[in-house]
């Protein structure tokens, strides 16, 4: 947990250890550096405002070399916040002041996501990179989609030359929810409640912001998309690569 303010670090870390949390906190982005430097994190929420680096470019540094799940700590009623973090690659965020039990079942939840991947291969924040070890497409579990390859176990996609780029907990749960329902019209509501497990907020667009971010890194044109469609007033449409006409 990251706030730059001592009362709600001591609030967080006693009632999410009550829950059965191993809890950490910093202050600002130095500190956390110094925690994930001595042990990785399986899941990391960033208060927005903070002085000096803010959440934002915690959030910007953790995601070039890390896929661990982030939460992020808005201003209530505050959008911009909401849609720059999902932006940046956030999985989820929520508003000051929150329900602490709201709090913990968010957590729950991003955790449950989590573990629906392979353990040992999800990579997760700290000083070691993912494995230097490059699958071939030919491997089991590598999923055609759009230019790349999706690797659900690993979390990344590959590209033909065997680049591979890290997903987010959430990207990556979004391709599931497609991957499992193809050539099905579903609605963002719908979407929304299969990749978190809860009912959608009113006027929430973060699913809108979550494909245009895929869209950039699957398809071969993102502005004119062939994989993950927009069925206009409706929602959207997954097409295998295989079975496009």
């Amino acid at each position: 947990m990251v706030d730059d303010e001592e009362g709600v670090r001591e609030t967080l870390a006693d009632y999410l250890g009550q829950q059965g949390f191993d809890v950490r906190t910093a202050e600002d982005g130095r500190a956390l550096d110094a925690h994930l430097v001595a042990g990785p994190a399986d899941l990391i929420m960033l208060d927005v405002n903070m002085p000096g680096e803010d959440g934002f470019a915690i959030a910007r540094r953790l995601r070039a070399s890390s896929s661990v799940p982030i939460i992020m700590v808005t201003a209530a009623g505050d959008v911009i916040d909401r849609i720059v973090g999902l932006e940046i690659g956030a999985d989820d965020y929520v508003a000051k002041p929150f329900d602490l039990r709201e709090l913990h079942s968010r957590l729950r939840a991003v955790l449950r996501r989590l573990k629906r991947g392979s353990q040992s291969d999800v990579p997760n924040a700290g000083p070691v990179a993912l494995a230097d070890r490059v699958p071939s497409q030919r491997e089991e579990g590598l999923i055609p989609f759009g230019k790349v390859m999706l690797d659900f176990p690993r979390y990344c996609l590959v590209a033909s030359d065997g680049e591979r780029q890290r997903l987010t907990l959430m990207e990556i749960e979004l391709l599931r929810v497609f991957v499992e329902n193809p050539h099905r019209v579903l609605s963002r509501e719908h979407i929304f409640e299969l990749a978190h497990g809860r009912a959608i907020e009113p006027f929430d667009r973060s699913i809108d912001i979550r494909i245009t971010r895929l869209r950039r890194k699957i398809e071969i044109d993102p502005a004119k998309p062939e994989i993950i469609r927009t069925i206009r007033g409706v929602g959207y449409l997954f097409t295998p690569p295989e079975t496009r006409a």
